[in-house]
């Protein structure tokens, strides 16, 4: 037996960081994986404000918005789909071999992004780019469940989820400021440095953990990319089909109906599955994991819808450059900066309810400011009040959800708990983003009758409309901003069902 041990040991120490005896302080780790993660939810957002740029650049000649947001659609789809199986990969490959790889595609397909000549090309990379997010994003997770002991994961997720929240808002600013200096092809070469620095990081301070051994549930894969592809899709291409026919007998209702059918197929089959199911039922036994998983899930669709239409109105209605526009989010990210680390290391020591609860409530409150705001009167300096609103407010989601989700995990689930996890927060990033383009496109039909068209051409020449135009244009954006305020009120009724977690004694 000692022989056994001496030997596990030898072994251990040349291959592997055990989770239970780490060999160093897991900080450096998580530092060199938080480069990639940053970089990879930047990409998330950035694209929002430099929209009408690569509408003007790519597209000048239709009237219609959705073609655009295909650009953050399709880098959302290839992301949120094989999340499920790229955490599993992780367990299975080992954490760092799976994220290198997921960076090495990523920053490739930044650099195909940038030198795309038509859109279509621009969002075949952006798909690609999204397959290598995939990869990278649970295993940061993934990491953090199996290094941090359960009492000191508060502030490891705090970093991970300050990550997230400064992302989300740092994007549509480093956006602003490279489209104007540079051109919209500048948010993508921007990845490679960052890209290859974070990698060279994490091939060095990021340690090989112990692998699992999974099979994997190709039926599952199957139904579950199938259920997801058609009703985002549906969701994205309904507003240009009137709800009406795509092809031949094939309508927008049908292609939702058949996803919702397969996505019901799919869960049922899960259930039944008794070997390695893609997406093991137990993990849904931790009422902790279930409810912040719908928290994700609303906060996910807030933070991929807000911005968009705020940014048309900006841009379009009030005449900002981009780099005016981003400027106006940044108390957002100010606020989420330096709030969320605060947020991560009060987790360890309350009930997560007590920073979720206000968090959300403070959200939707900025987003009805924001959009009682939005008209062509207003001083721009007001802008600035509902920003730091909602950067104090997202400080005290993405933490707490996180470490609330993982706090009871076992190791050997880290991988698929974090891939479930991130699969809920990017399906609410693809729902959110497919949902603001339908109501932005809906509301501008309402508000310009016979007039939505030239707005949209507007939105394709990249200037300022006429004020004939610019005042439904505002009303229609402000209305489509009341979509992300309602939404994450859905997640402040799903925290309260939140237990406190039993080892936190005060």
């Amino acid at each position: 037996m000692t022989d056994s041990d001496t030997r596990a040991q030898r072994t251990g120490a040349a291959r592997t960081t055990s989770a239970s005896t780490p060999a160093r302080s897991p900080w450096p780790a998580l530092w060199a994986l938080v480069i990639g993660f940053f970089m990879i939810l930047v990409d998330t957002t950035i694209v929002s404000v430099a929209n009408p740029a690569i509408k003007a650049a790519l597209d000048p000649t239709t009237g219609n918005l959705d073609k655009v947001v295909w650009v953050t659609s399709a880098y959302l789809l290839a992301y949120a789909v094989p999340l499920l199986v790229t955490g599993r990969l992780g367990d299975r490959f080992g954490p760092k071999n799976i994220y290198l790889i997921g960076l090495a595609v990523f920053t490739l397909a930044s650099l195909g992004c940038g030198l795309s000549p038509t859109l279509g090309s621009l969002i075949a990379f952006r798909a690609l780019q999204g397959i290598g997010a995939s990869l990278m994003t649970p295993q940061t997770m993934a990491v953090i469940t199996r290094t941090f002991p359960a009492d000191r994961r508060g502030a490891a997720m705090g970093l991970w989820g300050a990550t997230s929240g400064v992302a989300m808002l740092v994007g549509p600013l480093a956006g602003g400021l490279l489209v104007d200096a540079f051109g919209w092809e500048w948010i993508f070469f921007v990845n490679l440095p960052v890209g290859v620095i974070g990698f060279v990081l994490a091939w060095i301070l990021v340690p090989k953990l112990q692998t699992h051994p999974h099979r994997f549930d190709m039926v599952g894969v199957f139904l579950s990319a199938t259920a997801l592809f058609l009703i985002v899709f549906a969701l994205q291409e309904a507003e240009q089909y009137d709800w009406g026919v795509i092809w031949g007998p094939v309508t927008v209702w049908m292609l939702l109906l058949a996803g919702i059918l397969v996505l019901g197929l799919f869960i049922w089959q899960q259930a039944r599955t008794r070997s390695e199911p893609l997406v093991p039922m137990a993990l849904f036994r931790d009422r902790n994991f279930t409810v912040a998983g719908i928290g994700i899930t609303t906060v996910g669709f807030m933070a991929a819808s807000m911005s968009l239409p705020f940014m048309f109105f900006l841009q379009l209605a009030r005449g900002l450059t981009p780099t005016e526009s981003a400027l106006v989010l940044v108390p957002m990210a100010v606020a989420a900066g330096i709030l969320s680390p605060l947020a991560g290391r009060l987790l360890d020591r309350t009930d997560p309810r007590f920073l979720l609860v206000p968090g959300m409530i403070a959200v939707s409150a900025a987003l009805i400011w924001y959009a009682v705001l939005m008209n062509l009167d207003t001083p721009m300096w007001m802008f600035l009040l509902p920003s730091a609103l909602m950067g104090a407010g997202q400080a005290g989601l993405w933490g707490p959800l996180a470490t609330t989700a993982t706090r009871n995990l076992d190791p050997r689930q880290a991988g698929a708990g974090s891939g479930v996890y991130n699969t809920m927060r990017t399906m609410g990033s693809v729902l959110g983003s497919a949902a603001i383009a339908a109501v932005m496109q809906g509301r501008l039909e309402a508000n310009l009758p016979g007039m939505a068209d030239a707005a949209g051409s507007g939105a394709g020449s990249g200037a300022a409309l006429p004020p004939e135009v610019a005042a439904g244009f505002a009303t229609a954006m402000a209305q489509a901003t009341l979509l992300p305020a309602g939404v994450i009120l859905l997640g402040v009724v799903a925290a309260m069902f939140l237990r406190r977690p039993p080892h936190m004694h005060g």
